[in-house]
């Protein structure tokens, strides 16, 4: 059974949205959605309701709609259940964990020490995406990554990446790896406080650059 044109259309619009092709405060303008996407121009308003729905869009009164963009403090606040959450997950990667999957986490952190000891930032935000990403995978718990892809929406097109912040690499390696043993030596315990502290340390860098902003401004 296919799936309907509204939702084909909306994943659409949103994969563009988190891949950054369109930008945050920027325009949605129905016509060039429905030229790029080949839909109706129906199909398109449903798609942008829901990604509102979901916070990647704002729809203002006779001004259409716009990628929208979150503050500081939103960022912090879905950060704050970010911890939660991924604190969850990495329990759960404990009790699942086989040995592949424990050397493939063991390589992934080797190549975040050598990205770090290299200078290569961007190839370091690579692999912390990787990582996360595979600790889902290994824990398997649905309910909780769709909560997280969600989260990870609302700040993806915040204007930072953190792991580029200078000096920010340093600081989380070690917590990275915290949290690859952890979940290698199969401790719940350890692997949910090693992830809580790390994001923990997210929220203040978040909190340190909106302090600096403030300051130039």
């Amino acid at each position: 059974m296919s799936l309907p044109v509204e939702t084909d259309v909306t994943g659409a619009v949103r994969d563009a949205l988190l891949s950054g092709e369109y930008v945050p405060r920027q325009r949605l303008i129905e016509a060039d959605l429905c030229e790029r996407f080949g839909a109706g121009r129906a199909d398109v308003r449903s798609a942008l309701r829901l990604l509102a729905a979901e916070g990647l869009v704002e729809i203002q009164r006779n001004c259409g709609a716009r990628v929208r963009e979150n503050s500081f403090a939103e960022a912090v606040r879905i950060t704050e259940v970010r911890m939660v959450v991924e604190g969850l997950i990495a329990a759960r990667a404990t009790e699942r964990v086989d040995r592949a999957q424990a050397e493939q986490l063991r390589g992934i952190g080797a190549s975040m020490a050598r990205t770090v000891a290299d200078g290569e930032l961007m190839t370091y935000s690579d692999l912390n995406a990787r990582l996360h990403r595979c600790v889902r995978d290994i824990a398997g718990h649905e309910t909780a990554d769709q909560v997280l892809e969600r989260l990870r929406a609302q700040v993806v097109r915040h204007p930072f990446v953190l792991s580029l912040v200078p000096g920010r690499a340093r600081v989380s390696l070690p917590q990275h790896q915290r949290i690859i043993e952890a979940i290698i030596a199969k401790d719940p315990t350890a692997a949910e406080a090693a992830v809580r502290d790390h994001v923990a340390t997210a929220v203040e860098a978040i909190r340190m650059l909106e302090a600096g902003r403030h300051r130039a401004s």
